[in-house]
């Protein structure tokens, strides 16, 4: 079962378990520092980073499936934040408020049958977080450095227990700079642009491929410019450009490379 460690419950139910991610708990992570070099140097991470729509979580997902390693989909665990902090009335542009509401996030990641399912306490969220909105606002979040750390610390804590494959913007570079192997994931604007407008289509949500064009080229920018762990390509990282690959191609790209260095 992939999934989320439980910080403080862990609930079973058939082939599903959610896995809460909580500040307070039997194994709190407060314990282990931002910067801890135990958790700074895990190794068994498959690494995948890139700007948006170049299809890590898709690809990661089905990459983890072939190596039998668990899933990590980080963008998701920002975009929950990013829906908490919304629904909360907190101010985006407070960084302290940010991290604060971050914080007190009741977080359930769970795999059921293969699609990844994200709850803030009772209520599921998968759908909510994966709108225009929370695409634009997401980066006030990523900018916010105690919401990073905070985050982080889940991240590694999880992939400390198991091997793992994950996604974002910053796991080969920041978060897993040990990482065994290390993929850039990138395709061209318009590509990703009319990946992203597909995906929305398949939701009912109509969008300009224009307007969204050029808010993906926007997101670009602030996630290659900002201070706190900028997009960037780890320099031992392998560039995968997708542009002209079939989903299938590129996950079997990344599953030889992983095969090459075992």
């Amino acid at each position: 079962m992939l999934g989320l460690p439980a910080y403080a419950d862990e609930k079973v139910s058939g082939s599903t378990r959610d896995r809460r991610i909580s500040r307070s708990s039997p194994l709190s992570i407060r314990r282990r520092g931002f910067g801890n070099p135990v958790c700074s140097q895990i190794t068994d991470i498959v690494a995948i980073d890139g700007p948006v729509g170049a299809g890590k979580s898709s690809v990661g997902r089905r990459v983890a499936e072939r190596l039998g390693f668990a899933y990590l989909d980080t963008g998701a665990m920002y975009r929950a934040a990013t829906w908490w902090a919304i629904e909360n009335g907190t101010d985006l542009d407070n960084p302290e408020a940010l991290t604060a509401i971050t914080q007190s996030m009741p977080l359930y990641m769970s795999d059921c049958n293969g699609e990844l399912r994200v709850r803030v306490g009772e209520q599921d969220i998968t759908e909510a977080i994966r709108t225009p909105e929370i695409t634009r606002q997401i980066c006030k979040l990523a900018h916010a450095l105690g919401v990073r750390e905070h985050l982080v610390r889940l991240q590694r804590e999880f992939s400390a227990r198991q091997p793992t494959v994950a996604d974002g913007r910053d796991m080969g570079s920041v978060v897993f700079p040990k990482a065994r192997w290390k993929i850039y994931l990138d395709a061209s604007l318009e590509e990703r642009a009319r990946r992203r407008a597909a995906q929305f289509a398949e939701k009912g949500l109509q969008v300009e491929l224009a307007e969204l064009t050029r808010d993906i080229e926007e997101r670009d920018r602030k996630d290659m410019t900002r201070a706190v762990s900028p997009l960037r390509k780890a320099p031992d990282a392998r560039v995968l450009d997708t542009t002209q690959l079939t989903f299938d191609r590129s996950v079997d790209a990344i599953v030889d490379f992983v095969r090459e260095v075992l």
